[in-house]
């Protein structure tokens, strides 16, 4: 494919080719997502219990384990983007996504091979742990070193905007099957289309990702460069940075399971608001790294992140006190357009502050990180939280408590706004 690099190692490059990168974050945010939407029938499917409640945790606590090994994955696959190249990683962590993702849409469940059946899906879970952990750091890399310098906010806004396009296509997956089948098929057979579809993209964005070019500066060229050290500060702040937004993203996600399961509203009103919370993080997510590119990325990280805190608890008393789908959305919009405007100036503060010879490393570990720690057991905790508490409160608290840590954190690092500064940066 036809390239060219730019003054400040930026290359040219076709629509195609950020498609491809898009389409693979979609993907893995999509099979993650469909996981969590249809949490309580993979819960009776494979740790079937008297109490739905401790089916729930089951799967939830599987959906947590997937997170423990993205740093694992995220060091492999980072480390190998920066030496072999973006592309490669990118190919190879695709390649095994969508072998696992086949291997859990077919995966038999417990009352048809016992323990062995949930032993498999932790197993599958954590494969895929490995290669999304390794997805992220060489994705934003990729767009970072391909974007026009004034476009760099937009581009790496993109990946954290695809995956709101992957909770829409979830939603609109869910609600379509939950319209279509009723419960009992719901819980025969009905959770396994998510995973179906997901596994039929893996070969189309195979597809596009082998023909992508490669971004990274050549070895000799002076966009290569290492740079300083990267500071071990600068890397706890972003891991705390990614922290209030995984949180946040995580429990818009859990939003269809909560009205499910605590507040009794239909699957159909659930997956309604899973819709609108992709179709907002897909809006709001560009238009956060728009603002970046205009100087304005420490006013967007900062109020963005404020807001989305403060606003939780008074939200979640109004939706609880009185439960309908209109609430519910509500609910579900502010969530999702304050955090998804955060989401977009956060993607390319990471990438501003590590020199090439390092970013995608660098970047995975720090995402990978704040995801594992944080993320992956949010939706496990607020559950647990939720019954140990017999409060419907939870989501809101976690998620104010989390996003003040992630606001002290920006203050130290969130630089002036421009999208190639970052306050103590490596390079």
């Amino acid at each position: 494919m036809a390239r060219h690099r730019r003054g400040g190692g930026a290359m040219t490059v076709r629509g195609p080719v950020v498609l491809a990168v898009l389409a693979g974050s979609a993907l893995e945010f999509y099979d993650f997502v469909a996981y969590a939407f249809f949490a309580p029938f993979i819960g009776r499917a494979f740790f079937p219990s008297a109490d739905p409640t401790a089916s729930l945790l089951g799967a939830l606590a599987v959906f947590a384990v997937g997170f423990v090994a993205r740093p694992v994955g995220g060091l492999w696959f980072g480390r190998y983007a920066d030496r072999a190249g973006r592309r490669p990683a990118m190919l190879l962590s695709m390649a095994i996504i969508g072998v696992a993702t086949v291997a859990i849409a077919v995966l038999p469940t417990h009352a048809q091979i016992g323990v062995a059946a949930p032993v498999l899906l932790v197993l599958l879970r954590l494969v895929q742990g490995l290669c999304f952990g390794g997805e992220v750091g060489p994705a934003s890399a990729y767009l970072w070193e391909a974007a026009p310098v004034h476009r760099r906010g937009l581009y790496c806004a993109s990946l954290f905007a695809s995956q709101g396009a992957a909770v829409a296509l979830a939603g609109v997956v869910g609600a379509l099957v939950a319209a279509w089948l009723s419960d009992a098929d719901m819980q025969r057979f009905g959770w396994r289309i998510p995973f179906l579809i997901g596994a039929l993209a893996a070969p189309l964005v195979l597809m596009l990702r082998s023909r992508m070019s490669e971004s990274m500066p050549a070895a000799g060229d002076s966009a290569r460069g290492r740079g300083a050290p990267v500071r071990a500060g600068v890397v706890v702040s972003l891991t705390l940075v990614v922290l209030g937004g995984t949180v946040a993203n995580y429990i818009c996600s859990y939003l269809p399971t909560f009205a499910s399961v605590q507040l009794k509203l239909s699957t159909l009103s659930a997956m309604t608001a899973a819709i609108q919370v992709g179709l907002l993080t897909l809006v709001f997510g560009l238009l956060g790294g728009w603002l970046s590119d205009r100087g304005h990325r420490r006013a967007v990280l900062l109020g963005s992140r404020l807001a989305c805190g403060v606003a939780a608890v008074p939200l979640f008393l109004w939706l609880v006190d009185e439960p309908t789908t209109g609430k519910l959305i509500v609910t579900a919009a502010v969530l999702a357009a304050t955090n998804a405007l955060n989401g977009g100036a956060m993607f390319s503060l990471l990438p501003a502050a590590f020199g090439a010879g390092n970013r995608a490393v660098s970047i995975s570990l720090v995402y990978a990180m704040g995801v594992a720690l944080f993320g992956g057991s949010t939706q496990y905790v607020v559950a647990w939280l939720g019954k140990a508490t017999a409060s419907p409160m939870a989501p809101a608290v976690y998620l104010l408590a989390t996003s003040a840590i992630a606001f002290v954190a920006l203050l130290r690092v969130a630089g002036s706004g421009r999208s190639d500064e970052v306050r103590g940066e490596a390079a």
